[in-house]
């Protein structure tokens, strides 16, 4: 009896299924790869939009999701930065994840960065997640009057305003990827409960 022909395609298959059920067990609705333009931002919002209509979700968690998925994706747009060819494979690209749970909205968002930007982003995420609620509206309003801009636009203020919004410290970490070249994770929580 000859034995039944292997499908050549079945390791990729079994990956897409395995992803599937991670997916499933996690919760995570929405996964994106690539470059983030306007449209990429739009197209996302609709969905999450259209899924949390269906789940009857409050108007102030919604409108905080949305604020926080903007200002993530972003994020992602103005700061992926761009890399020599040997490195390409990061360029100008980000992943973005929406998942919920029935306490909470988790957003997360993954970015290369150059290595040497890593000290002056840590200490600012560092800063924001040990100010108080009257103390991040004073560093939002002075940033917003004398924040000096970096060449790419903000000040820091989209991570202020996630954590203005959300009252959650702001989830971060590094990766290194080469000696140049480290993955900025972001990880944010909007809980249910708003």
């Amino acid at each position: 009896m000859a034995e039944p022909k292997q499908n050549p395609d079945k390791g990729f298959l079994e990956f897409v299924h395995d992803f599937y059920t991670s997916m499933k067990d996690n919760e995570i609705k929405l996964v994106y790869e690539g470059k983030v333009t306007h449209q990429i931002t739009k197209a996302f919002i609709a969905l999450a939009e259209a899924q949390m209509e269906k789940d009857e979700e409050a108007t102030k968690v919604q409108r905080v999701v949305f604020h926080v998925m903007v200002e993530c994706l972003q994020n992602i747009s103005r700061h992926a930065d761009e890399y020599e060819p040997g490195e390409a494979l990061y360029s100008g690209k980000g992943v973005f994840m929406v998942s919920n749970t029935k306490e909470a909205y988790c957003i997360t968002t993954g970015n290369a960065i150059y290595t040497k930007k890593i000290p002056e982003l840590e200490a600012t995420l560092k800063e924001i997640n040990g100010l108080g609620v009257d103390k991040l509206k004073e560093l939002y309003m002075k940033q917003m009057r004398e924040g000096s801009l970096s060449e790419k636009g903000g000040a820091g203020l989209g991570f202020i305003d996630i954590r203005r919004k959300t009252g959650q410290q702001l989830d971060y970490h590094f990766l290194p990827i080469s000696d140049k070249i480290s993955f900025f994770l972001l990880t944010t929580l909007i809980p249910r409960s708003l």
